[in-house]
């Protein structure tokens, strides 16, 4: 009996030396990792570490970085559309300058403006029919010279940015010192349209008016070349019949040259004139 068992444990025992000699590699190399120590322990580690990091690095890049087509995502976080202006709160919430047809919006009209006091600030939107700059100049009298000027300037990257200017005489001097801020713009179907704000009360200077003031408008725009203003589309610009107070909100239109021909006194007059004569006959 005793020699049955002694056999029957030595078959146990092989069977465990068998079980223990069929273990995974990678936990026989951690065994001679750890047994080995010191320096030559340390080197043979970091090869398996290098791979396992960069597999992790490249799997999550995969995921996070790279869209459905493999191509990187932009870096930088997606740009909100420009608002479209409203019209319909011209002479309620805000005031209103249109120039061009009648009936005109901001998209239609030749030139438009809107103005509106946003706490300590005024909010501007500007947009014209043309593919350079629109811009706005406050003046004390309605002549060019002496003025305070924003411009809204599209430049030949696409972009469309408010610029300050002085009115030299009849020249349009740029200031390094803007006091525009959240400010956007965009062209879009032959149009540069553009929003900001600048602050009511600014420190006196000569190339800066306060806009709790009451100023003449003038309004004009042009073609731009390689992102500088030009000459304004038309001889005479449209300017502000009386001064403008930014605490009234009105609607002003302003008909442009083509809408005129027939609404002055003058042709009115002229017409009934020819109309008489040709009911009258000649004598």
């Amino acid at each position: 009996m005793a020699v049955r068992s002694r056999g029957a444990w030595r078959r146990l025992l092989l069977l465990l030396l068998l079980a223990g000699s069929a273990a995974s590699p990678a936990e026989e190399g951690g065994g001679r990792r750890e047994a080995g120590g010191g320096e030559h322990g340390e080197e043979a580690a970091q090869p398996h570490h290098d791979s396992s990091y960069s597999t992790f690095a490249s799997e999550f890049y995969d995921l996070r970085y790279l869209s459905e087509e493999g191509y990187p995502f932009p870096t930088a976080p997606p740009v909100d559309p420009f608002a479209k202006i409203r019209v319909d709160d011209c002479g309620k919430t805000k005031g209103c300058f249109r120039y061009g047809k009648p009936g005109c919006n901001a998209e239609t009209c030749d030139y438009f403006l809107s103005y509106r006091r946003i706490g300590a600030d005024v909010e501007f939107e500007l947009s014209a029919d043309t593919d350079g700059w629109v811009a706005v100049g406050f003046s004390s009298d309605k002549k060019m010279g002496g003025d305070d000027v924003m411009a809204c300037v599209h430049d030949d990257n696409g972009r469309v940015r408010i610029q300050h200017f002085y009115n030299v005489g009849q020249w349009a001097k740029e200031i390094q010192r803007n006091p525009a801020r959240d400010e956007e713009g965009v062209f879009e179907n032959n149009r540069v349209t553009c929003r900001f704000k600048r602050p009511v009360y600014v420190p006196r200077e000569e190339t800066i008016v306060d806009l709790h003031l009451s100023w003449y408008y003038l309004f004009a725009w042009g073609p731009a070349i390689q992102g500088s203003i030009t000459r304004h589309d038309i001889d005479s610009p449209p300017v502000s019949e009386r001064v403008v107070s930014i605490y009234k909100y009105e609607d002003i239109f302003m008909p442009s040259a083509a809408y005129q021909t027939f609404s002055s006194p003058f042709c009115l007059l002229l017409i009934v004139a020819l109309t008489f004569y040709l009911l009258m006959g000649t004598p």
